[in-house]
C-alpha cells in the first residue's frame, strides 16, 4: 500500500472514530502507521483535501452497496424505485450515519476551497448519472443529459434533504415511507 492509500486509509479510520471536526493531521497518521505527515501536502494538499477524499469514497463505497440491493427489487415505477433507493439509505446502521454525519461538516469546506468543490462537483457530476439511470430502470449509457441533469439532480436533493433530517431526528425518516404517491401528489394540479 502507498503513501496514498495509507494516508486514505488513515483519514477513514479518523472519520469513523472521532468524525471530520475532530480529526486533526496527525490523527490520521497515527490511525495508519505506515503514514507520513509531509506525505499529506504532496498527494492531497491539505489535510482537508484528504478528508474530503476519504469521505467521499465512504460515501460511494455506501451507495454502491445501497443501489446493488434496491437493484432489481426496487419497483415499478421511477417513484417506487427512488423511494425505495431512500429507504435503504436511510436504514443505515451506525457506521453509515458516522459516514453521513462526516460528509455533512465536510460540505462546508466546499465554500473555502477549489480542491473540495471540485471533488464533490465530480462525485456528484457521477452521482446524478447512476442515481436516473437506477431511477428511471435504464443503463447509464442510454441516458439523456437532460435526465442525468433533472431526475439525477431531483433525486440527490431528495436523499440529502432526506439524510439530512434522518441525521437530526431519526423519526423523520417515517415522511420518506410513502414517497411514490407523494410525488404524484406533488404533481398533481390542485384543483380549482
Amino acid at each position: 500500500m502507498g503513501q496514498r492509500e495509507q494516508l486514505l486509509a488513515g483519514a477513514r479510520t479518523c472519520l469513523l472514530e472521532r468524525g471530520y471536526a475532530h480529526t486533526t493531521a496527525r490523527d490520521i497518521v497515527a490511525a495508519n502507521p505506515g503514514a507520513n505527515l509531509a506525505s499529506i501536502g504532496y498527494h492531497f494538499g491539505s489535510k482537508d483535501a484528504l478528508m474530503i477524499a476519504a469521505v467521499l469514497q465512504l460515501i460511494e463505497e455506501w451507495g454502491d452497496r445501497i443501489a446493488e440491493a434496491a437493484d432489481g427489487a426496487a419497483g415499478n415505477t421511477p417513484g417506487e424505485r427512488l423511494e425505495h433507493f431512500i429507504r435503504g439509505v436511510l436504514a443505515a446502521g451506525p457506521q453509515e450515519r458516522q459516514v453521513i454525519a462526516a460528509s455533512v461538516q465536510a460540505y462546508g469546506q466546499a465554500a473555502f476551497s477549489d480542491v473540495v468543490r471540485e471533488q464533490f462537483r465530480s462525485t456528484y457530476e457521477r452521482a446524478r448519472v447512476d442515481l436516473a439511470a437506477l431511477i428511471l430502470g435504464v443503463p447509464a449509457e442510454h441516458l439523456s443529459d437532460d435526465d442525468a441533469a433533472s431526475v439525477g439532480s431531483v433525486a440527490l436533493a431528495l436523499i440529502n434533504g432526506a439524510t439530512l433530517q434522518w441525521l437530526i431526528d431519526p423519526l423523520a425518516a417515517r415522511g420518506f415511507d410513502d414517497l411514490a404517491p407523494t410525488l404524484a401528489r406533488i404533481g398533481t394540479p390542485a384543483s380549482a
